[in-house]
């Protein structure tokens, strides 16, 4: 179990780049209400937007598949809503998924009896050039986040 679930650290896999304002850093922020899974396709469709003009067409694909994936994990397994932000910067994306609740996903090797379950951390591990969970500064909860080169 790679994502300190046992011990309560963060982990991260790859070492991601500091993040500091330019003003050629493009976002996107939206909030998901608790348990609206119908927000799941416009915060793609958000996300769709911001990347257009901004990466290749098979980056955007992957961008869209993983904050899919986070979205809806932190709809189905929390108790709360998400917050979601993007950014490009320096031809990388950087998308964070925040919710309210402090346990850690626990990424597993699907079987056939799952059906379309407990693939979405098991893409993000193949996917994104990096990824990781860290706790919010602030109260419970936590972000799951996943970074892409080649955007902007």
């Amino acid at each position: 179990m790679r994502v300190g679930a046992k011990t309560g650290k963060p982990w991260r896999r790859g070492r991601p780049v500091p993040r500091e304002p330019s003003q050629d850093q493009t976002e996107m922020t939206r909030s998901v209400p608790r348990a609206d899974l119908k927000a799941v396709g416009q915060v793609r469709r958000d996300l769709r937007e911001l990347l257009r003009h901004r990466c290749r067409a098979d980056t955007a694909e992957v961008a869209e598949l993983l904050i899919t994936e986070l979205v809806t994990n932190a709809l189905v397994h929390t108790e709360g809503g998400a917050e979601v932000s993007a950014s490009v910067k320096d031809a990388r994306l950087r998308v964070e998924v925040r919710d309210g609740a402090a346990r850690r996903p626990r990424p597993h090797v699907p079987s056939a009896d799952d059906g379309t379950h407990g693939r979405g951390l098991v893409l993000v591990e193949a996917l994104a050039d990096t990824w990781g969970v860290d706790p919010t500064a602030l109260g419970p909860g936590k972000v799951v986040w996943f970074e892409l080169e080649d955007a902007g």
